[in-house]
């Protein structure tokens, strides 16, 4: 670190704002917000951080730091979404369209709106609908857009006086705002509108706005334009009739799922309108190996209606994240109304992000496929350098995670076929080791475990077994598998910053250039199991915290803090609750007591 650098670190505010990661040329690495400056930006620099090797590059890389205070929090989200979208940094969550479909933008920012085909959508306040699978459908769209309601999509430049309308008025796919004597521009920012409500997916609305302008036509007795309004109903009706994803309310919200394997995720957002569902997006995600599954969520979420999306009035996601009620005022001032960002825990609306997160699924897949044909020679290669007798069909991975010595966990992830088998993971809480951090002692610890009950329960043994660490804690694992009698298992290990691969037997590691497609495979896997660590860690320390905020208080045993843990979920939401809503879970006199406690650990 350089003394720029350190200087600048000592200085921090405690302010909330805005930090920058520049690095050796400048360039932004990194953009964050934090509610304390001084608090979040130095925790990057502390040796107690969770392990990450994208991590550690990052902070490898770092040269300069630039900070923005602001007033609030939510100052610093916002000008924090503005600048990921303006300097796209290399280290940040970005949003990709998975195969870049198109949409349809309608600019009810010009005087004389048009609508036409675009590849992303943008944040200039038009109105985006898409994306459109399979592309043909975006255009089919549009000409069903001229022909229902005439949007122009020329690029003229229109003020109502040209002398006369063009062919696309003759086939009557415009309504010819550029001749005024025809149409003038109020009657076109009226269909204007009309379209909108078409591309939003409320044709509800719609239907009702056409209906009454259709039976007015017929009483004044323009009965070329109450026909004309009469085969646009026709159409919509049909269009609802044949929309096939509803539901029996009509509600109107976003639908976001999520997968993820290792540094790698896949988002899809289903939109409902009118209790249908009308639009689909689908992104990919990369590079996330030091983000937990709630961060990326976060911050997708925020990039997604930064976008230029439609916002709803409610947002259902498929799990709760640490600035949710931060991200809702956002939204609700975005809006100019009340967001709601709803986790379902239950019935149908579960179901719904269930369904969104299977389709999340089922495009990662589809996106890998590519890898799961190279998953062969990718197994061939770790046969090979490691010299096998067979392709490691069957992988099992083991990480350690603790933050000074505290909660420590481990876990152990299974790749068969080089694909992960997510029933099989496994979580541990390390047992034997007191008196603060040691990873040789826990690594050998959930070593003999698991490889104690295989033999217990006569279960398949693995082709290969990869260690996350250098050569204590591949020397560790050995010694719990010479214990058990299983030496003979192929065994490997590998360090993090270094990214080479330990071996027992051999005294210098293996050193393997980045392109090697057995480095790859070993680092795919040893992502995962690091994650799978991590997210165990974190779990475990908010319960932790949770309880021993509340083992003072008489009245509350194991029973009632799980109760209370389940319905809010952490500690902050116990002491914001009323003595209403804490007595919906555990009664009204107990609600008293939790409530007053908390009240005064507050104040003190």
């Amino acid at each position: 670190m350089n003394e720029v650098l350190e200087q600048k670190l000592a200085e921090l505010p405690s302010s909330p704002g805005v930090y920058l990661f520049r690095g050796r040329a400048g360039q932004i690495l990194y953009v964050g917000k934090a509610r304390s400056l001084k608090d979040r930006v130095r925790s990057y620099f502390h040796g107690s951080r969770i392990d990450s090797p994208r991590l550690d590059r990052l902070v490898e890389s770092i040269r300069d730091l630039e900070i923005v205070a602001t007033d609030t929090e939510r100052e610093a989200l916002v000008l924090e979404n503005n600048l990921i979208k303006t300097h796209k940094p290399r280290y940040n969550v970005l949003l990709r369209d998975d195969k870049n479909h198109p949409y349809l933008k309608l600019t009810v920012g010009e005087d004389y709106p048009r609508v036409y085909i675009v590849r992303r959508p943008g944040t200039d306040g038009a109105v985006y609908s898409g994306p459109y699978v399979p592309a043909s459908l975006a255009r089919k769209t549009q000409n069903l857009v001229h022909r229902l309601f005439g949007v122009r999509n020329c690029n003229e430049k229109l003020d109502g006086h040209r002398p006369r309308a063009c062919l696309q008025y003759q086939i009557k796919r415009c309504v010819a705002p550029c001749v005024e004597s025809i149409a003038t521009r109020e009657e076109y920012l009226k269909t204007v509108e009309s379209a909108r409500l078409f591309l939003e997916g409320k044709n509800d609305d719609l239907l009702v706005s056409l209906q009454n302008e259709m039976y007015r036509a017929a009483e004044e007795e323009r009965f070329e334009e109450a026909a004309r309004l009469r085969d646009t109903v026709r159409t919509l009706e049909d269009l609802n009739t044949r929309q096939k994803m509803a539901t029996v309310r009509g509600e109107e919200r976003d639908i976001f799922g999520y997968y993820r394997e290792g540094h790698r995720a896949v988002l899809q957002v289903f939109s409902m309108r009118s209790g249908k569902v009308v639009d689909r997006d689908s992104f990919t995600l990369d590079k996330l190996e030091a983000l937990a599954d709630e961060d990326v969520l976060s911050a997708s979420l925020k990039q997604y209606y930064e976008l230029g999306r439609y916002l709803p009035a409610e947002i259902h996601v498929p799990l709760d994240f640490p600035d949710r009620e931060l991200v809702q005022e956002w939204l609700s001032g975005r809006r100019e109304s009340r967001v709601d960002i709803v986790v379902p825990q239950r019935g149908g609306k579960r179901r719904m992000v269930d369904l969104v997160s299977r389709n999340a699924r089922i495009a990662f897949e589809l996106a890998n496929q590519e890898e799961g044909r190279q998953a062969a020679d990718r197994l061939q290669a770790v046969r090979e350098l490691l010299d096998l007798p067979d392709e490691p069909a069957r992988i099992e991975a083991f990480d350690v995670s603790n933050i000074q010595g505290s909660d420590i966990v481990a876990s152990m992830v299974v790749f068969e076929r080089g694909q992960p088998k997510r029933s099989e993971h496994r979580k541990y809480k390390i047992k034997t080791v007191a008196g603060g951090p040691d990873d040789f002692a826990s690594m050998r610890e959930v070593v003999l475990r698991r490889y104690r009950r295989v033999l217990e329960e006569g279960a398949e043994q693995p082709d290969l077994i990869l260690i996350d660490g250098g050569k204590g804690q591949l020397g560790a694992a050995y010694q719990s598998l010479t214990e058990l009698g299983l030496s003979h298992l192929p065994l490997i290990s590998i360090a993090k910053k270094e990214e080479v691969l330990f071996q027992i037997g051999r005294s210098e590691p293996l050193v393997l250039p980045r392109s090697s497609p057995a480095l790859q495979l070993m680092q795919r896997i040893r992502d995962e199991a690091h994650r799978f660590a991590v997210t165990f860690h974190r779990q475990r320390r908010a319960v932790r915290s949770f309880h021993s905020k509340l083992d003072d208080i008489q009245g509350i045993g194991p029973r009632k803090r799980k109760l209370l843990m389940n319905r809010f979920k952490s500690l902050k939401r116990v002491r914001e609750a009323s003595v209403e809503e804490l007595a919906t879970v555990v009664g009204p006199r107990l609600a008293e007591r939790v409530h007053r406690h908390l009240a005064e650990m507050a104040s003190d």
